[in-house]
Formats: C-alpha cells, sequence, structure tokens
C-alpha cells in the first residue's frame, strides 16, 4: 500500500515536496515513479528512480523536479520547484516490478490514491 502527501495549492515559482510511503519494502521493486494527470488531459510519466537510483524525467519537468527515494524509510520523494501552473494535476506514486525501455516505471503494480498539486 501507498499513502502519499504533501499535496497543496502554492503559487508559480514556489516549490513542494510531495511524499509517498510505502507498507512494502520499496528496495525490492525495480522501479519507483510519479504520474500527473490533469483534468481533461491523459496521465503521464513525471518521473522514475529504479533500484539502481538511476533517474529519469519528462522534458516538461527536468532540472526543477528530483525524485528520490529512502529506503530506510521505505518513502519515495518528489522535489518540485519552480512550478507552474501547467505542473497542476493529481499526482500519484507507483511502485512496479517493471522498467520500460524509456526509463519510466510500467503501470502495473501497487498505486497510491493521489495528491492534488494546485499551482496558480
Amino acid at each position: 500500500q501507498l499513502v502519499e502527501s504533501g499535496g497543496a495549492s502554492v503559487q508559480a515559482g514556489g516549490s513542494l515536496n510531495v511524499s509517498c510511503g510505502a507498507s512494502e519494502y520499496i528496495a525490492s521493486r525495480n522501479c519507483l515513479g510519479r504520474f500527473r494527470q490533469a483534468p481533461g488531459k491523459a496521465q503521464e510519466a513525471v518521473a522514475s528512480i529504479d533500484r539502481y537510483f538511476n533517474e529519469r524525467y519528462a522534458v516538461a519537468v527536468k532540472g526543477r523536479f528530483t525524485i528520490s527515494k529512502d529506503v530506510a524509510k521505505n518513502t519515495l520523494h518528489l522535489q518540485m520547484n519552480n512550478l507552474k501552473p501547467e505542473d497542476s494535476a493529481r499526482y500519484y506514486c507507483a511502485a512496479s516490478n517493471r522498467l520500460l525501455a524509456s526509463g519510466f516505471c510500467h503501470k502495473s503494480g501497487s498505486w497510491g490514491q493521489g495528491t492534488q498539486v494546485t499551482v496558480s
């Protein structure tokens, strides 16, 4: 089970850290990732980190977002800086045993309930 926290409403240019706590041993997962979905838009991969700590980012967030995992605490973090209105969406964490060729996580596996990020 993945439990998310940290979503909020912030102003453009601000920062936010959304976290995802897991009841499972996340180090055993090949891929941990963050997806987002804005109203009326398709779900998109935002960032991922594999079991070897290799990171992958969507072009739209590269240089502004940082994904990290704390294996000891079974927690996944997404630090978001210089937020833009287009970053507004519901953010979901995912834990998968499958890593796509793109470097992002396959959508199979465990999912969090999502946390809302609104940038104005």
